[in-house]
């Protein structure tokens, strides 16, 4: 069984992620797939931050 609680694509503008969620894809692993926009990887080990190209949200790289 899956123990992965879904949350919705693209629901808030800014994300903090830690290494264990990299590689980092917008929308997350989980998040549902059914109302977000294609599966791209982003690049946020070179500012620590990155926005996605699609929705926009923005993804800070925490310790």
């Amino acid at each position: 069984m899956n123990d992965i609680t879904p949350v919705t694509s693209c629901s808030q503008q800014r994300y903090e992620v830690r290494s264990t969620d990299l590689p980092l894809s917008c929308p997350m692993p989980k998040m549902t797939l059914w109302d977000g926009h294609p599966k791209v990887y982003l690049d946020i080990q070179s500012n620590g931050e990155v926005s996605c190209p699609y929705c926009g949200a923005l993804y800070v790289l925490v310790e």
